[in-house]
């Protein structure tokens, strides 16, 4: 299936220059959606998961339905204060200034086996602060899943050598 058919390209948002690659008109298209996830099942074949993290907001609706479909439980990185029980935080970089992330501190076990999934991988500093989430509570991150990836901001450089599956690339 041609996913980028599906993805629609917003020019000059949020910013001048910005081409936005906006996947809500992939998301209510029900069997386009429905084949992505497929498709993530297809290509993750094989590794051992015990559980699927994914950041807000996108990361959700990635993350989530992909867990339900291989057996796995969810584990939602939000930003900080966002999360009701005892957290661990994360920094990242925005393109200006800084953010926390935050998850919950007893999402991950030590020695699970943990996937990150999102909807895009740009420049790489959310998933890089999700995997340091992960590890700070003993989780290993066994790859990283997601819908879009943006090849020219090499966001993969920062991924510390994991597995990285994108369905659509853009240049």
């Amino acid at each position: 299936m041609n996913y980028k058919s599906y993805i629609r390209e917003i020019a000059d948002f949020p910013q001048p220059g910005i081409s936005f690659k906006d996947i809500t008109t992939l998301l209510n298209d029900g069997a386009a959606y429905k084949a992505v996830i497929e498709e993530l099942v297809k290509r993750l074949e094989g590794q051992q998961i015990d559980c699927i993290a994914g950041p807000e907001a996108r990361g959700f609706v990635i993350g989530a339905p992909l867990a339900v479909a291989l057996g796995v439980g969810f584990v939602p990185i939000r930003k900080s204060g966002k999360l009701p029980g005892e957290t661990i935080e994360a920094d990242y970089a925005l393109e200006y200034g800084k953010d926390k992330l935050a998850m919950h501190s007893d999402a991950i076990s030590p020695g699970q086996k943990v996937l990150i999934a999102d909807d895009l991988l740009a420049t790489g500093g959310t998933i890089a602060a999700s995997m340091n989430l992960v590890k700070q509570l003993g989780g290993e991150v066994v790859g990283a899943a997601f819908l879009i990836e943006l090849l020219e901001l090499n966001g993969r450089e920062k991924l510390d050598g994991v597995e990285v599956i994108s369905l659509v690339q853009y240049e």
